[in-house]
């Protein structure tokens, strides 16, 4: 999810073709928990690749979750089926699509385990598990109509959780534990903090702005964070 995943318009389509085939997924997905995955979602940088009003994130270099499952939801289709899609989109993603558009990486760079990286970075102990509990919870609230946080509040000031969630997916930063190569790697470039002011609020090149999903509190708490971080 640190990238952008390869999802069809016609999400009902795909839907019913992975009931129908029961394939491509690694098994039916239904034992994820919500509140685990939802921390996931966050702590692998998915939010800075797709937007999701539950989890208050605003990424635009993959489809937006919520606009992608909101259709088939209105039309019937429960939670247990768009975690079955989840699950196969993450298990088994579009790594190099005929498009243009920029693939998602596989499940072990998306959720690698902790035995396969550097003490200190993400990783997760059960990768089915963890694969598991972000199907369930990006199955039950996308496209549910819930409202993202408003854009002058909510959510705390802390910038290194911030930093998680919506920009970690995409950037280098030790003191954070991320490794995202989609943006520079800001511990060799030591942005000084009004840049990263300036980045975060108005984006540049394939980087979003997130003054609409950002508080100017939090904006300046992570750029403050990577001003200070970076390079330490």
């Amino acid at each position: 999810m640190r990238v952008a995943v390869v999802w069809s318009a016609a999400c009902a389509a795909v839907v019913t073709g992975v009931l129908l085939a029961g394939c491509g997924t690694g098994g039916f997905s239904s034992e994820g928990g919500q509140s685990a995955g939802r921390q996931l979602f966050l702590d692998a940088g998915c939010g800075a690749c797709h937007t999701l009003a539950d989890a208050g994130t605003a990424g635009t270099i993959g489809p937006n979750l919520d606009d992608a499952f909101a259709q088939a939801r209105a039309d019937g289709m429960t939670d247990d089926t768009f975690a079955q899609v989840v699950a196969g989109q993450v298990r088994f993603p579009v790594e190099d699509p005929s498009t243009e558009a920029t693939g998602m990486p596989g499940v072990d760079e998306t959720l690698p385990r902790c035995e396969d990286v550097e003490e200190g970075e993400f990783c997760v102990e059960d990768q089915d598990q963890a694969v598991q509990d972000i199907a369930a919870y990006i199955g039950a609230v996308a496209g549910t109509g819930a409202a993202p946080p408003p854009p002058g509040g909510g959510g705390e000031a802390d910038g290194k959780s911030i930093f998680a969630a919506s920009c970690g997916a995409c950037h280098t930063l030790a003191d954070a534990g991320t490794t995202g190569t989609v943006g520079p790697n800001l511990d060799e470039s030591q942005p000084p903090k009004e840049l990263a002011v300036d980045r975060v609020t108005n984006g540049r090149g394939a980087m979003p702005a997130f003054r609409d999903s950002l508080s100017p509190e939090q904006i300046d708490a992570v750029a403050e964070y990577v001003a200070s971080a970076a390079g330490g």
